[in-house]
């Protein structure tokens, strides 16, 4: 699938593109093949590539795009759709994959929250261990309020700066 863009790209210009921004998913601790097709994914003007397409793009096999894209439909940084007419599956990024990514953790901080509540609890508040869990479980309890403002203030300054999807 060509890139339906009328403006020519310079392949090198994506590859390093793609091969910078993966090493900076990668130091913030993403493996590595799911950083680099994630940067292809991002990259591409469609939002959307094939395995066979990410293979030739990135030099990597069948195997590998598979696993990447597993771990990145997981994670809810990619979808996947089916070509129309077709068997072929497409992985398809999305202008709000920072968002929904962010917002699907609430689940995990909800579950880290209990396990802590339980930890407080079983361990006894007055405990030093206690003390420490209950200032962690402070911690998540905060910083699930503030992300939950700020994504409203996001939804808000996204529509404002580029309109409604």
């Amino acid at each position: 699938m060509a890139e339906p863009s009328g403006a020519s790209r310079d392949p090198e210009a994506v590859s390093r593109f793609v091969e910078h921004f993966a090493a900076q998913l990668v130091e913030a601790g993403m493996q590595r093949m799911p950083a680099r097709v994630f940067g292809a994914l991002l990259a591409s003007d469609a939002g959307a590539l094939t395995s066979a397409e990410l293979g030739e793009q990135l030099q990597i096999s069948p195997a590998a795009v598979s696993g990447a894209v597993r771990y990145l439909s997981q994670v809810h940084m990619v979808s996947r759709e089916r070509e129309p007419g077709s068997r072929r599956e497409r992985y398809r990024v999305h202008g709000d994959q920072w968002y929904e990514a962010l917002t699907n953790r609430e689940a995990v901080i909800k579950r880290w929250e209990d396990a802590l509540r339980d930890g407080v609890t079983g361990l006894g508040a007055d405990t030093p261990a206690g003390r420490r869990l209950e200032e962690t479980l402070a911690f998540f309890e905060f910083v699930e309020k503030e992300v939950e403002a700020m994504m409203g203030r996001w939804r808000v300054h996204r529509e404002e700066r580029f309109g409604r999807e």
